[in-house]
């Protein structure tokens, strides 16, 4: 089955390096979804579009019936992150313009060509039920998976499966921070800020007084929230007392619930810095999203199969790029990666490409990393898992030029290849084996977590939105 990807590897390629170019933000990906639409029109899938009211959402689905396979996949750029590919300096294509430095051009094709591979499949007879590939939007403003989740197009699958471009070949198995992404808008008065400054009413204190407050209430929460914010919009001339002021806050923590009441407590001192100012104030909900949960069973299993596949091989060229893009740029980013691999028993001295799977940990499985991610969403509804392939030099950091130029690199293009062979041999396993597929639902519903749609009823996606 293998072969479903290797005679679409051209393809492939071609399809993630042209939405490399394109680099659209969240909620822009117009032409990116429309590449992928097309690719799978032409390969016999059905497609819905402008899911959830987004028109950059889709879904490509192929075959019928149930048990109902999903694949998430993402294709959303980074702001300012625009860089020239396979380079191990930083040259923008386009200055201030987006970049994939998330590897999302890789993420949304290799969760599309793993669903080719089932697609191939039930063509042949090999398996049955359905596919359906996600074409899910603004994944790096926490936001496309949680308001395709509150229009139900993820109710009725049996399984789901996914994956992130990374440095290492593993499976996933810690969890990420849920998190509310909310704008405090403060309203005041103008005024003359030398001549008669005692009749304004300043909206900029107001946020450097919530912020102040939120600094102070860092010592009363859980040490495992965050709590990061900016302000955008801190009036206009210093000679007049600013009427408006704004302030994006993110609230994150390891659990649903712990978010909810850290948020709580910033209203508050968002209530106090108004009476102080004599302002007022407004709350714009961008975005909020669960905590991932894991899936022991299906873990286990993308673990065996990753190790039968295998992970890509470095020529000797891609491993000098590697080397001279991390000892130029990220060296000490390696070198923390060298210890944190160690703990585990393995020595990658002199390695700058993951050519290997990495075991999984047991000690890891639902610790939390330091990110938040709208497939926690996905998770809370159906039983889900990921993977990570090795797309990016081992100490490239996230979210960074560096990793917008591994994106377009001709390792990471192998790497997404493998990903897809994983994920597709994952799927004609789970519409195979229903004793899995129940085992995987038990442990579902272990947890016994209700899922409850973060977002407001009535909060549409903000289809303007560049991610700041």
């Amino acid at each position: 089955m293998n072969n479903s990807i290797d005679r679409r590897g051209a393809a492939l390629t071609d399809l993630s390096l042209k939405i490399w170019e394109f680099a659209e933000a969240g909620f822009q990906e117009i032409r990116s979804a429309e590449a992928q639409i097309a690719y799978l029109k032409e390969e016999g899938f059905r497609i819905e579009s402008g899911i959830a009211g987004i028109p950059s959402a889709f879904i490509a689905e192929y075959g019928s019936g149930k048990p109902i396979l999903g694949y998430l996949g993402e294709y959303d750029a980074l702001p300012r992150l625009s860089q020239q590919g396979s380079s191990i300096s930083k040259e923008p294509v386009t200055p201030g313009a987006p970049g994939h430095g998330c590897g999302h051009n890789l993420l949304g094709v290799g969760a599309l060509g793993a669903a080719l591979l089932v697609k191939d499949a039930i063509a042949a007879g090999q398996t049955a039920g359905t596919v359906r590939y996600y074409g899910c939007p603004a994944e790096e403003l926490v936001a496309g998976k949680v308001f395709m989740a509150r229009a139900g197009v993820y109710d009725d699958l049996d399984c789901c499966l996914t994956w992130h471009p990374f440095a290492v070949n593993a499976v996933q198995v810690g969890s990420s921070q849920a998190m509310n992404s909310v704008k405090f808008h403060f309203y005041g008065r103008t005024a003359h800020a030398a001549g008669d400054p005692h009749n304004g009413r300043s909206a900029l204190d107001a946020v450097e007084l919530m912020n102040i407050a939120v600094n102070y209430l860092r010592e009363h929460v859980p040490t495992d929230v965050r709590l990061h914010y900016v302000t955008t919009n801190g009036g206009g001339e210093p000679n007049i007392v600013p009427a408006e002021a704004t302030v994006w806050y993110y609230v994150r923590a390891p659990k649903r619930s712990s978010v909810e009441q850290v948020y709580k407590r910033v209203i508050a001192c968002a209530e106090g810095a108004a009476r102080m100012t004599d302002t007022t104030f407004s709350i714009e909900i961008l975005s909020a999203c669960y905590d991932t949960k894991n899936n022991v069973p299906m873990e286990n299993m993308l673990q065996r199969i990753w190790e039968e596949v295998g992970a890509a091989q470095a020529t000797p060229e891609e491993e000098a790029f590697a080397k001279a893009l991390i000892e130029g740029s990220c060296l000490e980013n390696h070198q923390e990666a060298a210890k944190l691999m160690q703990k585990i028993g393995l020595d990658i001295t002199g390695k700058y490409v993951c050519d290997f799977i990495v075991p999984i940990v047991e000690s890891e499985r639902g610790v939390c990393a330091g990110g938040s991610t709208d497939v926690g969403d996905v998770s809370y509804l159906v039983p889900t898992a990921q993977i990570s392939a090795a797309c990016t030099a081992m100490g490239t950091p996230g979210h960074s030029w560096q990793f917008t130029s591994c994106s377009a690199s001709t390792y990471a293009q192998k790497a997404m290849l493998q990903a897809a062979k994983v994920m597709g041999l994952a799927g004609v396993e789970l519409l195979n084996n229903e004793a899995l597929r129940e085992e995987a639902w038990q442990a579902f519903r272990a947890e016994g977590t209700t899922y409850v749609n973060p977002l407001p009823a009535d909060l549409q996606p903000s289809l303007d939105v560049v991610k700041h």
